[in-house]
């Protein structure tokens, strides 16, 4: 039997990240001034839990106990955490650049785990297949945060 513990750590390492990123995203939401950008947040949280929910599935299969509570990971950093408190009677463009900062976070923490070489093959492929939906994320709320500079 080979040991899977790496890679369940590594899941569940991404799993908190991700749990995190629903939090900010609800949290945004419910900030967001402009309609659009509150359902643009809630889309996200809920396509994040997807890929929770298939990373969970991940860790599952082998074997393992999957992570359920973003913040119960010890030493993690935590780029959501502030964001309730960042975007408390903020504008909008000030709630998509801390969304953005996240997202740059998350994005980081998936690369990483993609260029883990102690990783197997099966664990790779589930972390690639979640990374397409942290890339697109991410480059939405990227080009998002732009388009509102140039606005401004």
């Amino acid at each position: 039997m080979t040991d899977t513990s790496h890679d369940i750590r590594t899941l569940n390492g991404l799993i908190a990240t991700t749990l995190d990123s629903v939090d900010g995203y609800t949290e945004a939401a419910k900030d967001a001034e402009n309609g659009r950008y509150g359902q643009l947040f809630i889309a996200r949280a809920t396509e994040r839990r997807t890929v929770v929910s298939d990373l969970q599935a991940e860790v599952s299969r082998l074997g393992g106990t999957p992570e359920d509570d973003g913040t119960i990971l010890a030493g993690a950093h935590r780029a959501f955490v502030n964001l309730k408190a960042s975007v408390t009677g903020q504008d909008d463009a000030a709630i998509v650049n801390e969304v953005e900062r996240g997202e740059d976070h998350i994005k980081a923490k998936f690369e990483s785990a993609l260029e883990d070489q102690d990783l197997s093959a099966g664990t790779r492929s589930a972390i690639q297949a979640a990374y397409g939906s942290v890339r697109a994320g991410h480059d939405e709320m990227r080009d998002l945060k732009h388009s509102l500079q140039s606005t401004n």
